[in-house]
């Protein structure tokens, strides 16, 4: 990261910040401003829709072809965030893919805790197929809390003997929402996206008293047998780095192909910075490629 893109980061960082204090309304209002604060890539088209019952919006680059779709899952800890806050990074991927982005409106707690977020992926999905995509042309993504949910949405389509899409990316996933890593105190002055103390909020709103280690939760507790390629990425100052060190030897185990990259000095889902941050332009370029390499 250069002097200039670090300076540029930690700078929206300290006028966004959501502190320790755990205001749902006011992060959810807060995270909206970066569609105002980071706009689609120039050519982008952005159209509402209703893939298998469940809103969103498609994101399409100019670039975008019609035989495929990227179904993309937005972070935010399962309580905050939605596909307009997270269009820009929709529209990259789109761009550098080729692929025509269904980011779904996924339903948040505390008003619809879990299994809402899960069942509305996977209705997301299906509507992908019912509308005459097979499953070989299509990859599933997220990040953090969404990351977590494209893992698990992966488990219960396998479970539903549903067919899987080609691939999958998980960008710094959020999988453990029992926050058992070490990694969150050691890290815990280096992260400033990630407090644990919010996690523990947003876990606890989005369980609603169930244990944070049900598989589809935290899909790091999961049999990931069967599941298709992944590709991970998180950075090396992340309080959730541990989360991907784990999910990633749990898929070796289960057989699964997935290839797990560290990205030194980066911060939790440093993606979303791109417009600003070189490696954010880098990673997002790296996941296209693969998303591309297994869907053609």
């Amino acid at each position: 990261m250069s002097v200039k893109d670090r300076a540029n980061v930690l700078a929206f960082l300290s006028q966004n910040a959501g502190g320790e204090n755990f205001d749902i309304a006011a992060q959810r209002a807060r995270l909206e401003t970066l569609a105002d604060f980071f706009p689609v890539p120039e050519g982008t088209e952005v159209e509402s829709a209703t893939i298998g019952g469940v809103k969103g919006e498609w994101v399409r680059s100019r670039r975008a072809g019609r035989g495929a779709a990227l179904l993309y899952l937005h972070g935010g800890g399962y309580v905050v965030g939605s596909p307009k806050s997270h269009r820009h990074l929709a529209g990259a991927f789109s761009d550098m893919s080729g692929l025509p982005v269904f980011s779904a409106d996924y339903r948040l707690a505390p008003e619809n805790p879990f299994p809402a977020a899960v069942d509305d992926a996977v209705a997301a999905y299906k509507g992908l197929l019912d509308s005459g995509l097979p499953a070989f042309k299509l990859a599933i993504a997220g990040d953090s809390a969404g990351g977590g949910l494209a893992i698990a949405t992966l488990v219960a389509l396998r479970d539903k003997a549903i067919a899987l899409p080609a691939c999958a990316v998980a960008l710094s996933p959020w999988v453990d929402l029992s926050q058992g890593g070490e990694v969150y105190r050691a890290r815990a002055k280096r992260d400033p996206i990630v407090s644990k103390e919010n996690l523990d909020q947003m876990a606890a709103a989005y369980l609603a008293g169930k244990n944070p280690e049900t598989p589809l939760a935290s899909p790091l507790f999961a049999n990931l047998k069967g599941l298709p390629p992944l590709l991970l990425q998180v950075g090396t100052e992340e309080a959730l780095y541990d989360d991907t060190v784990g999910l990633k030897a749990r898929a070796e185990e289960a057989g699964v192909e997935v290839s797990a990259e560290s990205w030194g000095g980066m911060v939790h889902v440093w993606h979303i910075f791109y417009p600003i941050l070189s490696e954010g332009r880098d990673a997002i370029a790296r996941a296209a490629s693969f998303l591309k390499g297994h869907i053609e």
